[in-house]
């Protein structure tokens, strides 16, 4: 079978056309982006009820962000329940993006709930995901714990120079297996474990085109792609603002959060430590 890796990993290393580091400013508009992002997933989590489907839940995020000034987003709402947080369904790869899509799988009591939703506000995009659970659920937990040693540690990788991108990807997907997880971003596509975010200029574009906006495609595509994108392949500059979405499996569902690193020359920090699986809102578990 050919491998595209070591192409991938030479196109990641072009020097993208990204515009210079985000000032104070700009970081403060990603900030208020993500900051409505997750107030969405929990306002619209804690309405959830048995019987809803996962294109309703989807539906309601998006209604929620364009009542608070959202026009268009870098993608639209994902809501996921029970086994379909793991994505065992889905081919690996780019052939799997149709079945990452909403469908009418109804909520069942007990199930775990996964919600992602990238909304872009006043031009700042954010992409935000929470996975909970109603009732108390022991290997949810477990998985939660893992994710937040991710969160300590993956700041660190990307600060480290001797670190390449495309071994962060590696370095977590060995430390969950050796948990005895799975590894389920490796079923995005192009086993995405992370990309860039920017700030949109460019608001005169039509806002929708399937769940992916031409805002996401531009902003993708216009910077070359492949150094946007945060593969096992990948081998490119860190600099810049990042959505990470590290997502583990265990049995019979996933977890991941998502959120946003900013990584200079000097440093890599998440955007802001006011995250709801950092401290899990009341009612959720």
């Amino acid at each position: 079978m050919i491998s595209f890796d070591p192409i991938r990993s030479r196109l990641s290393e072009v020097k993208a056309l990204a515009p210079p580091f985000p000032t104070p400013e700009e970081l403060e508009g990603f900030r208020r982006a993500q900051d409505l992002a997750f107030r969405c997933v929990i306002d619209i989590g804690r309405e959830i009820r048995e019987g809803w489907t996962e294109q309703r839940t989807a539906a309601l995020m998006d209604t929620y962000l364009r009542d608070h000034g959202v026009r268009t987003f870098f993608h639209t709402s994902f809501a996921w329940f029970g086994a379909q947080t793991r994505f065992d369904s889905v081919p690996k790869g780019i052939w799997g993006y149709w079945g990452f899509l909403n469908s009418r799988r109804t909520f069942e009591a007990g199930q775990v709930v996964l919600l992602d939703t990238a909304p872009i506000l006043d031009g700042y995009m954010a992409d935000a995901a929470f996975t909970f659970s109603f009732v108390p659920n022991p290997e949810l937990q477990k998985l939660r714990a893992l994710l937040l040693k991710f969160r300590e540690e993956i700041p660190k990788l990307f600060a480290r120079p001797d670190k390449k991108t495309g071994d962060i990807w590696h370095e977590i997907d060995e430390r969950l297996q050796s948990e005895g997880y799975d590894n389920c971003h490796q079923r995005y596509p192009f086993e995405a474990v992370a990309h860039r975010l920017h700030h949109s200029r460019y608001r005169r574009l039509p806002g929708i085109n399937g769940p992916f906006s031409l805002y996401s495609f531009w902003s993708l595509v216009s910077r070359g792609f492949f150094p946007e994108v945060l593969g096992p392949w990948h081998s490119g500059n860190k600099i810049g603002p990042w959505a990470i979405e590290p997502h583990l499996g265990a049995k019979g569902f996933g977890a991941k959060f998502e959120e946003l690193l900013v990584v200079d020359a000097h440093q890599a920090r998440w955007l802001t430590d006011d995250v709801p699986h950092l401290s899990l809102p009341s009612g959720f578990y």
